[in-house]
């Protein structure tokens, strides 16, 4: 679908890239450098709404005509949140935490125009049960490489995706981005843009 506005995507992500395309959206990929650490007392949902709309806000500054487009994905067990491994001892350590239990995926998306000043932002949730894992099999994941730059150190898309053993939600939500939540956000901004004319 073609949107009234150029779109910016703040992130790097193939993953969320590749969702974009599905839409039909050529998004040009300007990412945003910002400190992701969760603040004190701050759970999953919040963090990931502050967090994609800091991305989009950041990006937008250099795009002041664009519609920016910012997201964020944790893993959390309960309120524990499980961000992207530093290592792969702590790679390792994340997938251990998860086997055998049910944890959720929080995808927060958030639109964002610098020039007029106005977004909207969305979250959406996931439950994951994994099947419990054998050390091996960690282990043999992590030397992969490929939980080093996801949340919660796995790719549902991936090679973990035989291990769930239970999924409740968006799959796309656990990839990094939620389509029907962009749609809806990208169709609220045009209804704006609509409603206000030129000025916005």
């Amino acid at each position: 679908m073609q949107y009234p506005f150029s779109v910016v995507l703040a992130s790097a992500s193939p993953r969320r890239i590749a969702l974009l395309q599905s839409m039909g959206v050529d998004a040009l990929v300007y990412p945003a450098e910002i400190d992701e650490t969760p603040r004190i007392g701050e759970g999953p949902e919040r963090l990931v709404r502050r967090l994609a709309a800091t991305k989009a806000i950041t990006s937008a500054l250099s795009h002041p005509e664009a519609v920016v487009l910012g997201a964020d994905t944790v893993v959390a067990l309960g309120q524990k949140i499980l961000g992207k491994p530093g290592d792969p001892e702590d790679a390792a350590a994340m997938l251990a935490q998860l086997s055998g239990k049910s944890h959720q995926v929080y995808t927060g998306m958030a639109v964002y125009r610098h020039r007029s000043g106005i977004g909207f932002i969305a979250v959406e949730v996931a439950t994951v049960t994994f099947r419990r894992l054998t050390g091996v099999e960690i282990a043999g994941y992590v030397d992969t490489g490929e939980p080093m730059d996801k949340a919660g150190a796995y790719a549902i898309q991936g090679g973990a995706g035989p291990w769930v053993k239970t999924f409740e939600g968006n799959l796309e939500t656990v990839i990094g981005l939620a389509t029907g939540s962009v749609r809806s956000l990208f169709h609220r901004f045009a209804r704006r843009l609509e409603g206000a004319g030129s000025h916005v």
